[in-house]
This record gives C-alpha cells, structure tokens and sequence, in this order.
C-alpha cells in the first residue's frame, strides 16, 4: 500500500500520495491537489519544491555526496576524462571503446563553426561581456543546424550533443579573441578535447599553445565538477524552457543567461576578488576573518556555505587536492592559494562558521586552479558554462522524453490591488 499524507484544511480531509526516490527521499506528491481543493502551495525560491523526477544526479546535502548517475564524483579524479563523464551523464552509462571513439570523432570533425558566423562576432562590441556573446552564438548555432531542430532519434540527438559540447568551446575561445583583438584560431582535429579550446584561447599565428598535462587534468576535472548540480538555477532555466518544446540551442542558451548571475555561476569572480583583496591590501587571513564575523561590516568570506550542501561540499574537496597538485613544485607558486589554505583552516576551526554549516564550496578552489592555468576572470563563468552544457544537455532530454512532461507553469498568491474601475487621469486632449 503506498503511503499517504494528510492534509486538513476547514475541517476537510485531502489524501496526497508519497513519492520515495531509490535512495530514500520522500515527497508529497501535490499535483491533484489544486484540482481536489482549489489549493496551491506557496515555496519562494523552489526551496523545498521538487519539480521533477530524475535518473541523472544525486546530491545528499547533509552527508557532502554527489553522483552522477550513481558513480562519486570522487571517482574521476584519478583520471579525469570530460567527454567520457558527457556521455555518461547523457546516455546513462559509461561509454565503451567504440562508443567513446564515435562520440570523438565527432566532437573533432564539428569543432569548426560556419565562416559567416564569425562575422557575428564583429556586431559585438570590444567591452561584451564574453557570457553575451555565448548565450548569443549558442543561439544563432540553431540557425545554422535547423536539422536538429527537432531531435526525434537517438543518432539525431547525439549528432546535435556533440555539435553544441564541440562547439562551445570554438565560441568561446572567439569571444575571448574578440574582447582582446586577436586573430581566430581554428580548432587544431590532432588535439583531445581541453588541450584544443586552450590552444584556440591561447594560440597565436605560427607560436601554438601547448597543454601540459598538469593543466590538462587540471581543467578536465574542473569541468566534470560542474557538469551536473541537480535542479540548480540555470538547470532549472534549461527545463523550464525546454517544457515548451523549445529546440535544445535555444534551451541551453537560456541556461547560459541563467548562469551568468553573480549568485549562481560567478560566484567563484568574487572569491578571486576576496583573495586579491587580501593579498594587495597586506591584510592577514586572520584580519579579514575579524571582519567577516564583525556584523557591522560589509565583508563576507566568500567561498563558504552552499544552498545544498550542510557539510563539505564534496567538489571543493577534490579540487582542492588538484590545487595542490597543479601548483606543488613551481617557482610562480600562487600566494593567493596559501591564502586560501589559511582562511580554510581558520574557518573550519571557527565555530562561528562551524556552527552555521559554512564549508568551502566549489567556487572557493576553482578560481585560483583557472587563474593558474592563465583563464583572465572575465572568462570563468564561461568555463562553468562549457562544463555545465553537458548537464543541461541531460536533463533538457530526460525531460523531453517524459511521458509526464508538461509545460512549466507556476502559479502564485496575487497581493495586488482588487477589482478596480477604469478612471483615466489624461483627459480629454490626450485622447488618441
């Protein structure tokens, strides 16, 4: 018999079902509930609201876990492969050699954008924001693809995936040359993945970049991290726009707007900017802490605590590993990540903090591993968007292929003004 929750209201009785996940969550299944009582529920900001059911990541706030697809994300630090873990997180399973190497190939031959697109990018001018220019382009590529417009098959649906993940990066690393005049770079088909958009980054005519394989594990494993992140923000964005059969171009390109808020995918900028901060201004750790705790200051450590996550948030743990081993043994050794070891120190023997549940985050490491690999600020929440389209991909399928789908529609509590009669205050000259 499946379990019930109860719901009294003027002294009548409804019956909700419970919803339980495979691994124990449960939730009062509401959709009848409006139609049964003419009830809605009333949850600012989805705080407490599930508004889906899906197979593709798990995160368990309290013990400091997150999965994809049931496998740690601790798993792939070791070898850390970003196309491996796309597909995993699209189709459901890892790939095998023969789907690996298919999904490769194609990643390598549609890497090229079309010619006239990079005309698009002369409309933008020098001082666009790079996250402009790539919800743009994102956007335009549906243009250039109306084949995939509608993706009614597994080989349609992979064909489009591959083009948007091989893709982004070639506008991305365009929209970098744009801000700062430099020539384009065409995708070079001998590269793997990463070491191909840093070489489109950072290449110049007749001197190309090479990726050691410090920075190339470094930056693959900094976008499995944020590959998937449950129903966050831009996620959230991608389903919502995806409900109303929107082509999956234009989904993502919705994600990336999402993404671009400083409470969602620039929150790593302001924690560069703390740690700068406190290194030009000679401050201690110990200082700038003082003030952070100081209720009449407007300091705040930046980096601590997560919307999820009550404990570790268990993306900040690997990466700070990886932070260590990027920049162990070089003579430019970062003072900014000392500095990060040193608030994280302070922090977690703190209780002020302790008590209050403000772990590091994600965005506490991330910055310091991209300004180590050489990626300018201004282009970290684009590097969050190349990792995230993955996800976003997922999710906007797994969504698609609901039989329970529906066009997202919430509804609210009006506190406006009640029924009020038409008084124009123009008079009669203004009319017309």
């Amino acid at each position: 018999m499946t379990d019930t929750a109860t719901l009294t209201v003027d002294g009548q009785e409804y019956s909700l079902p419970i919803i339980e996940g495979t691994e124990g969550e449960r939730a009062v299944d509401i959709r009848a509930l409006r139609a049964q009582s003419g009830l809605i529920t009333l949850d600012p900001g989805y705080g407490n609201t599930g508004s889906c059911e899906s197979a593709i990541t798990y995160i368990d706030g309290e013990r400091g876990i997150l999965r994809y697809r049931g496998i740690p994300i601790e798993q792939f630090e070791n070898q850390p492969n970003f196309v491996e873990v796309a597909w995993l997180l699209m189709f459901g399973s890892l790939p095998d050699a023969a789907e690996y190497d298919r999904f490769s190939t194609l990643l390598t031959d549609t890497a090229n954008i079309d010619e006239s697109m990079k005309h698009h990018f002369q409309g933008f001018p020098r001082t666009a924001p790079p996250m402009a220019m790539l919800s743009a382009m994102i956007n335009a590529l549906s243009c250039f693809h109306p084949e995939f417009q509608e993706l009614d098959d597994l080989k349609t649906f992979e064909g489009a995936a591959a083009r948007l993940i091989s893709k982004v990066r070639t506008i991305a690393a365009y929209a970098y040359r744009r801000t700062h005049g430099m020539p384009y770079i065409y995708p070079d088909p001998e590269l793997r993945y990463v070491p191909n958009f840093l070489h489109m980054m950072f290449s110049q005519p007749y001197r190309q970049y090479v990726c050691d394989d410090a920075v190339r594990d470094a930056l693959n494993l900094l976008l499995i991290l944020h590959a998937d992140h449950e129903q966050n923000c831009s996620t959230s964005t991608v389903r919502m726009v995806g409900s109303s059969r929107a082509n999956l171009f234009a989904s993502c390109a919705a994600g990336v707007c999402a993404l671009w808020g400083p409470l969602h995918g620039g929150a790593n900028v302001k924690v560069l900017q703390m740690l700068d901060a406190i290194h030009t201004g000679k401050m201690t750790p110990e200082e700038y802490v003082k003030l952070a705790k100081d209720k009449s200051s407007k300091v705040r450590l930046m980096g601590f605590g997560h919307r999820v996550y009550k404990s570790f948030d268990p993306r900040a743990v690997v990466l700070q590993r990886m932070a260590e081993r990027l920049l162990s043994g070089r003579n430019d050794r970062d003072p900014l990540l000392d500095i990060a070891r040193r608030l994280e120190e302070i922090a977690l023997s703190d209780s002020y903090f302790v008590d209050r549940n403000l772990y590091p985050n994600v965005d506490f490491y991330s910055g310091v591993i991209l300004r180590a690999i050489g990626i300018p600020v201004d282009m970290f929440t684009v590097i969050f968007a190349i990792g995230r389209l993955p996800g976003w991909i997922a999710q906007w399928r797994e969504q698609n292929e609901s039989p329970d789908a529906r066009i997202s529609r919430p509804r609210q509590i009006y506190t406006g003004n009640r029924e009020t009669g038409y008084r124009s205050r123009l008079g009669s000259a203004k009319a017309g």
